[in-house]
């Protein structure tokens, strides 16, 4: 998008536009309750995008969360092929908002039972479980720039077109002049895609046909096209940026996990056990989690917030979306008559379309926090064979209230009890970088005694 830095309250970096774990195991089945989850929306800069890819056929959605005159916005995404209209479609914001809801960050939570009604076994278990002229002229300047129109459509409330170029210098002119307001820094962003001989697809709000949409808000677009490389170009968003961004990828494919080939992927520290005080304030805590991982890795790192199959969830932060959803968000393959295209060579056959549910569709929640710096080169991905199942899932286990001398068993398990919560308490100051000390006092526990000298120094 391509907008004056004063029309805009909160810049939008979406991978494909300019705009202004430690643990890993498949999860037991959950017999406690989910209690909360951390959205997208936790992140006050964070830009979405919907990936859906088999072979070589690809559809984004980008959601356009603009705010301020409609009349300054624009859009402007690096696309391999000329697209045809047929190939631009308006989707539905719902959609965002089902696919971020199922595949959040969760919380959940447990209740130790009666250890004096359980064996011992079974108790620490559960602790511990888991117009013409006009036109010619503007023709003349379009080829005195280097810039070919390639096409112009209006789609729902945007008008389109699809551009070519030969050099960035003329690029960056023509959307001077064509009114879009290009920041500094510009044509240096928009020529290496020239160099790759990608086109242009820009886009600016068509106020009347805004108007008659009845919505207050931009729609998402959505385009699909045939291409070799699985890839985000997320380098023109950081023209305008201000500071580090965010960037969640929700992608979408027929057989496994999504990975980066070109910049590290790891898993978030997950399936731990979290002080019960974090209830209330699971959104707070996994935002200082996220903060402390991203700096700690020098924001170079794309990390993994979920992976599963769309058919079930295990906890549900949300219900799974249905055939009809995924369609909507640009599954084309559910219909069983659309085989992969291209399929790479040697690469284990698609698994079997089923008519009865959404299989099979694997859902990969990425999530990456960048600066200019740190992400020097567009985002490339590949398609695992990995499918084993992975959530940012964390969990609250409450100690039973009764008497520590009603058994035996009982006053075991408090000793265990204090064990346990004061692990928590580290976890929690090493996953958030908070003082341990603080959050011992939250939990209403006595502060770990200082360690002699020479414990500290072997430490």
């Amino acid at each position: 998008m391509l907008v004056p830095a004063r029309a805009v309250r909160r810049i939008l970096v979406t991978a494909l536009c300019l705009s202004s774990a430690i643990v890993s195991h498949t999860a037991a089945s959950f017999c406690g309750f989910y209690v909360g989850k951390a959205d997208a929306k936790l992140f006050n800069e964070a830009s979405q995008v919907i990936l859906v890819r088999d072979g070589n056929r690809t559809v984004i959605s980008m959601r356009n969360d603009f705010q301020g005159d409609l009349a300054e916005f624009a859009l402007v995404v690096p696309v391999p092929v000329v697209l045809q209209k047929s190939q631009i479609h308006i989707g539905d914001p719902k959609t965002f908002e089902r696919i971020d809801a199922y595949s959040a960050p969760r919380l959940a939570e447990y209740f130790d039972p009666n250890p004096c009604e359980v064996p011992r076994e079974r108790a620490m278990g559960a602790m511990n479980a888991a117009p013409a002229s006009a036109a010619k002229e503007e023709s003349r300047r379009d080829k005195a720039l280097g810039v070919t129109v390639e096409a112009r459509y209006t789609v729902g409330e945007y008008d389109i077109a699809i551009l070519s170029a030969t050099e960035s210098n003329g690029l960056e002119t023509w959307l001077r002049q064509s009114g879009y307001r290009i920041p500094a820094g510009a044509s240096k962003a928009l020529q290496p895609y020239i160099r790759q001989n990608l086109k242009f697809f820009v886009a600016r709000v068509n106020l009347a046909e805004q108007a008659k949409t009845g919505f207050s808000y931009l729609r998402p677009l959505q385009f699909a096209f045939e291409y070799e490389r699985f890839m985000l170009p997320v380098r023109l968003g950081m023209i305008n940026a201000r500071g580090a961004q965010d960037l969640v990828i929700y992608a979408l494919t027929r057989n496994g996990r999504v990975e980066s080939t070109n910049y590290r992927t790891a898993k978030l520290p997950a399936n731990v056990d979290l002080p019960t005080y974090t209830r209330s304030e699971f959104a707070h805590v996994y935002k200082a989690m996220f903060d402390t991982h991203a700096k700690r890795e020098d924001f170079r790192v794309v990390w993994t917030e979920y992976f599963w199959d769309m058919s079930w969830c295990d906890p549900c932060a949300a219900e799974p979306l249905s055939p009809e959803e995924l369609k909507r968000a640009g599954v084309f393959w559910l219909e069983g008559d659309d085989p992969p295209i291209a399929f790479a060579p040697g690469a284990a056959p698609p698994a079997p379309v089923s008519r009865s549910g959404a299989q099979p569709v694997m859902l990969t929640r990425l999530h990456l926090r960048y600066t200019p710096e740190t992400l020097p080169e567009d985002l490339m991905f590949q398609e695992t064979q990995d499918r084993q199942n992975f959530q940012a899932r964390y969990v609250l286990r409450h100690p039973w209230k009764g008497d520590a001398a009603a058994c035996a068993a009982a006053t075991r398990y408090f000793d265990e009890v204090a064990k346990r919560e004061e692990r928590e308490a580290q976890t929690l100051g090493s996953l958030t970088g908070w003082d341990v000390n603080k959050i011992r006092a939250r939990m209403n526990i006595p502060a770990a005694p200082k360690a002699v000298w020479w414990e500290r120094l072997w430490r």
